[in-house]
């Protein structure tokens, strides 16, 4: 579908102080795998529902290799995987079983508690393979900490595309621009891959309260300063914002939306407006009971899992 949004705030004048924040990732092991994580940090924990922001490769791999993120529990939150190359299998203890590909987004909310598992198919580690994806938890409002589990996965050709000069814009959740997103949410925010021709502007939703930009890949411009690829900058709520892209491009991925209704505690993969259900999950984890407490294995994985730190 087109896209015709109102001529962009001119990069080169937004006023410096209009960027909250410039975040560069910590590299992080997953077991044999580098991320680079860009939230939480110290200093910005949040982006609008946004609590935890990982980039996932490039990586290579030869022909047997590839990622095996074992079982392991959430609590409070929801995923969003996004992948630009190559594909992995996700199952999950409500008993999907989905091959993820470039384009497509798996979006798996725990409520009181769920557990999955992320490993590239046999089928793909029959030859050489590269992945390239993102994965960000969504923080639940306290009314949906408790919510039943649940999983969608939505194709490439549901998420609506909006074309302008030089800009491909694509909504994977949320609002933006006028387009919404099938993916169901919690709360007012807006997800958004883009790519941006070289010196082109990329405006960022104006009806947002918190707004944010992750570079995957080239370089943009904003108030006079360049910014390179593996970095997420967090703009002051208001303003109008766009930035332009280098020149060779920009990927990039545009977040953010309403801010959460009160503090959450994160310690491993659980995220609760409560002290207390984190110390119930870990106790249920700790135990190993599956199928007798809150947590149960993803079916057809049931093998082996991360333990509690």
């Amino acid at each position: 579908m087109s896209w015709n949004p109102a001529v962009a705030h001119d990069a080169g004048l937004i006023a410096p102080e209009s960027i909250e924040t410039v975040i560069v990732p910590r590299s992080r092991d997953i077991g044999g795998f580098e991320v680079r994580r860009a939230l939480p940090v110290i200093g910005r924990r949040t982006v609008g529902p946004f609590v935890f922001f990982d980039q996932a490769g490039p990586a290579e791999f030869v022909t047997g290799e590839g990622i095996d993120v074992r079982p392991h529990p959430h609590i409070g939150l929801g995923t969003v995987t996004y992948l630009y190359r190559g594909e992995f299998q996700h199952r999950d203890s409500l008993g999907s079983d989905q091959l993820i590909l470039p384009g497509e987004v798996n979006w798996m909310v725990s409520g009181r508690a769920v557990t999955h598992s992320e490993r590239t198919s046999e089928e793909t580690r029959k030859n050489p393979h590269s992945l390239l994806g993102i994965q960000t938890w969504v923080a639940l409002p306290k009314g949906a900490e408790d919510s039943a589990a649940s999983f969608e996965h939505h194709g490439k050709d549901a998420l609506p595309v909006l074309n302008a000069e030089g800009i491909t814009a694509r909504v994977i959740m949320g609002r933006a621009w006028g387009q919404v997103s099938p993916v169901s949410t919690f709360t007012d925010m807006f997800y958004v891959d883009a790519a941006v021709a070289p010196h082109h502007q990329m405006p960022l939703p104006d009806d947002h309260e918190d707004r944010g930009i992750y570079i995957l890949e080239g370089s943009i411009d904003v108030a006079g300063e360049t910014y390179d690829a593996g970095r997420m900058l967090v703009f002051r709520p208001g303003d109008r914002i766009s930035v332009r892209a280098g020149v060779s491009g920009a990927r990039l991925l545009l977040l953010g939306g309403a801010t959460l209704d009160e503090p959450r505690h994160m310690w491993w993969n659980f995220v609760s407006s409560s002290k207390e259900k984190i110390e119930e999950a870990k106790e249920h984890w700790r135990a190993e009971r599956w199928g007798e407490g809150i947590f149960d294995l993803p079916t057809g994985d049931e093998n082996e899992w991360i333990p509690l730190p």
